[in-house]
């Protein structure tokens, strides 16, 4: 015996019980779930938005613009009362036929609604379409909001946008076709697998909810990712100096160090060999150091931007030099590392100090003038709450900034992956650069506020000087010769920010690069892909929006343009180095201990 579903697939009656039975089964998990939930760690509500006072204002500065203007108020509202009634009577058209058809629907392309239902069934058409509509609705009303300052209604658009995705009929599973679709296909145990998702992630981030984006036991740490040979030949309480064994038999006599970003791992220019800057430049021929820093946990509460450039920095640059007997290296910088990179080279500058013979800069930001998308983050009241968490903690969790990142790119990032994982009971790719995503690392309370205070807020390096290590650092102190790549459609550090930086340095040998892409693929972009081009302007005279329309555009991998620049300063050809040539113990096999060390752990 089969019953059959409107217009849905006949079910045997063996295939209704086992979906009585996943249900039950989802019902065990719900109270699993409630016991996670109850025990989770909590953090600071100013963490997870704005405070109350930006939307009193925004409902203030509504009303004014009520009172001021109230046709042109009234005319949004009518507009969209309007369109509500008409949708509604078009859909009760349809249905009047008995022919369950949706009425027709000229709405933009989104990828969300790609399943065809969302265009033929009128429950779902309906659905979609008056979410549109509200959506738009919201968007207008921002808009119409004038009696704000910009950086507030920038604030404002930004959280509003928040609530529209989260509110997607996608993200449901009574609204989700494909959720439902599988659901029914799979018996019910596409909810269970799902549930089981769920609590999961929540398990593994005590209770907060990130959402696992990588299947993580797919990949295991010096076996099938960062697997290039080397060694660990340094280590103290802020990093491990990774030496990397030499695939030539002649390298370069000018070492280089590379300094990674301390929020992430440095084994994203080590994913693969397919895509490894660290095995592109072994193969160029370089001596090439990576430092590897440390995952800080409660005790590092103390620890500041000093700590970073004095035992980080200065440290690995000494090391460097007396493995190698050189007394003088090229250094990279990627991200906040470039950041400090910057910091440092003005530090060295007023020292006298002249190890370093170039610099290069990976989407690094100097100049936070423009904050760009991460505005919305870096009011007080966010970062009040930030405060208040590391004081409590000692720490800033990785899961917040996990967080903030993820929820620039909400839709890809969150809602998505959402929705397979947890909805649809998939479970996550094998994919090495989202395993690497979700392998963040913590930061120290004390470096933590002084880069978000005195270096994003206040922009102290850029306007005025930053005071460090007893001395004033300026911009116009970096004078080494210097290359700094940016990415196009990077959102973390914007490519005209970066230049803006890159502009107020005192190197009279500067050279700029924009790279197509973001700010991970357009860094990892190997010449084998031949994926992404890159534009180059000699001159750094103009602004941005000068620099881009005199840059020339050249196809392929900006990689082999680096190594060129880089080789002319990297000295002349010698017998190749390897670990331990001079001497010192060996502590270990790349990748080393530091970087196998989870967050919050």
């Amino acid at each position: 015996m089969t019953t059959k579903t409107t217009d849905g697939p006949a079910l045997s009656d063996a295939s209704l019980s086992r979906m009585v039975e996943n249900l039950k089964k989802v019902e065990q998990l719900t109270e699993r779930l409630g016991q996670v939930m109850a025990h989770r760690q909590t953090h600071r509500q100013a963490l997870d938005g704005p405070n109350q006072e930006l939307f009193a204002k925004a409902q203030q500065a509504y009303l004014t613009e009520a009172m001021t203007n109230p046709a042109k108020l009234m005319e949004h509202q009518m507009s969209f009362w309007t369109r509500t009634m008409t949708h509604f009577v078009e859909a009760q058209q349809a249905l009047a036929k008995g022919t369950l058809t949706a009425p027709e629907d000229n709405t933009p392309s989104d990828r969300r609604f790609a399943n065809p239902l969302w265009q033929t069934h009128p429950y779902f058409n309906f659905v979609k379409q008056q979410y549109l509509i509200n959506a738009q609705a919201l968007e207008q009303a921002v808009e119409d909001v004038t009696d704000m300052e910009p950086r507030e209604k920038k604030r404002l658009a930004y959280f509003s946008r928040q609530i529209i995705d989260m509110m997607s009929p996608t993200n449901f599973l009574a609204t989700n076709p494909d959720a439902l679709e599988r659901a029914i296909e799979t018996e019910g145990e596409s909810l269970v697998k799902g549930i089981e998702n769920l609590i999961s992630d929540l398990e593994a981030n005590d209770g907060e909810l990130i959402v696992r984006l990588a299947d993580e036991s797919a990949f295991k740490l010096g076996e099938n990712i960062a697997t290039t040979p080397g060694k660990v030949v340094y280590r103290n309480k802020m990093f491990e100096l990774i030496q990397y064994t030499p695939t030539t038999d002649k390298v370069h006599k000018t070492p280089l160090v590379v300094f990674p970003p301390w929020i992430n791992k440095f084994y994203i220019l080590d994913l693969k060999e397919q895509n490894s800057l660290v095995k592109w430049l072994l193969d160029q021929g370089h001596t090439l150091f990576m430092v590897s820093w440390v995952n800080p946990d409660s005790t590092y509460r103390d620890v500041g931007m000093e700590d970073y450039i004095e035992d980080g920095y200065l440290a690995a640059i000494r090391e460097v030099k007396a493995i190698t007997g050189e007394n003088k290296v090229n250094l990279v910088g990627y991200c906040i590392a470039g950041t400090t990179l910057a910091l440092t080279l003005a530090l060295l500058k007023q020292r006298g100090d002249t190890s370093v013979k170039s610099a290069t800069f990976f989407t690094a930001l100097t100049d936070f003038s423009d904050q760009g998308e991460f505005q919305p983050f870096l009011t007080d009241d966010f970062i009040d709450g930030i405060e208040g968490e590391t004081e409590d903690k000692g720490i800033l969790p990785s899961v917040v900034m996990a967080r903030t990142f993820s929820f620039l790119r909400s839709n890809d990032l969150v809602y998505a992956p959402a929705v397979k994982h947890y909805i649809m009971g998939e479970t996550p790719p094998a994919f090495d650069l989202l395993y690497w995503n979700g392998d963040g690392a913590n930061l120290p309370a004390r470096m933590a506020m002084q880069y978000l205070r005195a270096l994003c807020q206040r922009n102290e390096l850029a306007e005025g000087g930053y005071d460090i290590l007893g001395h004033h650092l300026e911009l116009g102190d970096v004078d080494v010769p210097l290359c700094a790549v940016a990415c196009e459609t990077d959102h973390i550090a914007p490519w005209k920010d970066s230049y803006r930086g890159v502009r107020q340095m005192g190197s009279t040998d500067r050279t700029f690069i924009m790279t197509q892409s973001g700010h991970i693929a357009g860094i990892v972009n190997p010449p084998s892909k031949k994926k992404y081009g890159h534009y180059v302007n000699p001159s750094l005279e103009a602004d941005h929006e000068g620099w881009l329309e005199g840059a020339k555009f050249h196809e392929g991998s900006w990689w082999p343009r680096w190594g060129a620049w880089l080789k002319k300063r990297s000295g002349k050809m010698i017998e190749a180095r390897n670990p331990g040539d001079d001497g010192r113990k060996i502590l270990g096999d790349a990748p080393g201990e530091y970087v196998a060390k989870k967050a919050n752990h």
